[in-house]
């Protein structure tokens, strides 16, 4: 089966296509950084008007980079959920519109699941079963995983995600946007043990997280030291590294925690977060002392991307799953009511 992905949740059109036999032929992305910038965040209309401009297009070039004619295609897998409404209902419409008109079946992905999936696009892939640790800026989650669409939610963040709480922070810090990455290239210049930052939650048993203290904790240094500071741009790299410390470090704890829970040997990590360079290197080396392997996708396929949605529309439409010319979106949509496969 050969499957076109449109990805269309948030602020980056994705559009890829996957064959069950060849392994992904193209995938293309386009960011729309430079549109929010200006703003310090997502402005949700705009990234509609966005997505707009820029789907078809992508598709043609996906296309096009793939030596595929329309015929070639076997179904269409579009983001169905969560994100934003306006802009998942572009990505829905043109990919529900497409399989009508080409006559092969189409069916609504899961964002997260797409991410949960996005490290088996990899090799070697990760056998099941596995714990996933899904971090974005939208969801902090750990779930057990023993099939597709066989998920149990072990934990999950009960305010900011931790993306949500690297972008935050990083305004605080006076970082452009988007500030996540730019407080990850701060805190490389920061002195590791100038500051700690608290370890939300791991003094407890559990594996939910709290990640909304965190910045405030950062508000609060940031706002004495620099009163005193005589180097306030090392001061600003310090508070980051310690930031990025104590977030990486309450990751890895109850990661740790969920593997010995669950009996699992393996971890994966997704979504954009798991990008982060020290929070890969320190989870390796974590999880390898434990005797456990630890699984991510190329950083590429971390953000939002059309690969990741291809391919888990191929495992759904190849498991007989299909959308009925009514299709809908959902901005909310907890995965546990995912079917299995």
């Amino acid at each position: 089966m050969r499957v076109l992905g449109i990805e269309t949740s948030c602020d980056e059109t994705g559009v890829a296509i996957f064959d069950e036999a060849r392994g992904l032929l193209a995938h293309a992305v386009y960011s729309q950084v430079a549109i929010h910038a200006e703003y310090g965040g997502v402005v949700p209309e705009l990234a509609s008007r966005d997505h707009i401009r820029k789907t078809v297009p992508l598709i043609r070039q996906v296309l096009d980079e793939a030596g595929l004619a329309p015929d070639s295609i076997d179904g269409v897998a579009y983001t169905a959920g969560p994100g934003l409404v306006g802009a998942l209902l572009v990505g829905a419409a043109v990919g529900r519109s497409l399989a009508w008109s080409w006559r092969v079946p189409a069916i609504g992905v899961h964002h997260m699941e797409g991410h949960l999936l996005a490290p088996l696009l990899e090799q070697p892939a990760p056998e099941l079963p596995f714990v996933a640790l899904l971090v974005s800026g939208g969801h902090t989650q750990l779930v057990d995983v023993t099939g597709i669409g066989c998920y149990r939610m072990l934990g999950e963040s009960l305010d900011d995600a931790a993306g949500e709480a690297f972008d935050k922070t990083a305004k605080i810090l006076g970082l452009p946007y988007p500030g996540g990455p730019e407080l990850a290239k701060l805190a490389e210049l920061g002195a590791p043990g100038r500051y700690r930052f608290p370890r939300p939650m791991t003094d407890r048993p559990g594996l939910d997280f709290s990640f909304s203290g965190l910045k405030t904790f950062a508000l609060n240094t940031l706002r004495a030291e620099l009163a005193i500071s005589e180097d306030q741009a090392q001061t600003r790299a310090d508070i980051a590294r310690a930031f990025e410390d104590a977030v990486v470090e309450t990751l890895v704890i109850k990661c740790r925690r969920a593997l010995r829970e669950t009996g699992r040997e393996r971890l994966i990590l997704a979504g954009g977060v798991s990008a982060n360079r020290r929070l890969r290197e320190r989870m390796s080396q974590a999880i390898a002392a434990e005797g456990g392997a630890t699984f991510y996708p190329r950083p590429s396929f971390c953000t939002d991307n059309g690969a990741m949605i291809a391919f888990a529309g191929c495992q759904r439409l190849r498991a007989g799953q299909r959308e009925p010319l009514a299709f809908k979106t959902r901005a909310r949509w907890p995965m546990d009511e995912l079917a299995a496969l």
